[in-house]
């Protein structure tokens, strides 16, 4: 089966398959990540030195002012529409919440690592 994806190419997984199962962009080994959202330090596959990378808090910023945005909507529309109890709010939307975030910040420190990796980009000046 051929794949358009130039990323797929070589042999590399899809983004998506790589932020669900956490795999490493050098091996392909489901190590990158330590917890749900927290990377581990380096690959014990390959040695890549995970800590190199700069990913940073800006997934993080993004991800609760979009999720934070469109969950409010859905809430209010939720509201107009079937007045249900507050209780009913919290046991839907509090989920909701924390499954999107973590299931975004997953995948956006995939894509993150994973273009700095292909574009082997680093701070200026580092030599490696």
């Amino acid at each position: 089966m051929t794949s358009d994806n130039p990323d797929n190419a070589k042999g590399q997984p899809g983004l998506a398959e790589a932020a669900l199962s956490g795999l490493c962009p050098r091996c392909g080994a489901p190590t990158l990540f330590e917890a749900i959202a927290q990377f581990a330090p380096r690959c014990p596959n390959c040695e890549l030195d995970y800590t190199g990378f700069n990913v940073g808090d800006g997934p993080a910023a993004f991800l609760t002012l979009i999720i934070g945005g469109v969950v409010v909507g859905l809430a209010l529309w939720l509201e107009v529409a079937v007045g249900p109890p507050f209780w009913i709010h919290a046991l839907l939307w509090i989920p909701v919440v924390v499954l999107s975030v973590f299931a975004g910040l997953r995948f956006a420190k995939t894509w993150l690592i994973y273009a700095e990796y292909r574009n082997k980009a680093g701070e200026a000046g580092r030599d490696s």
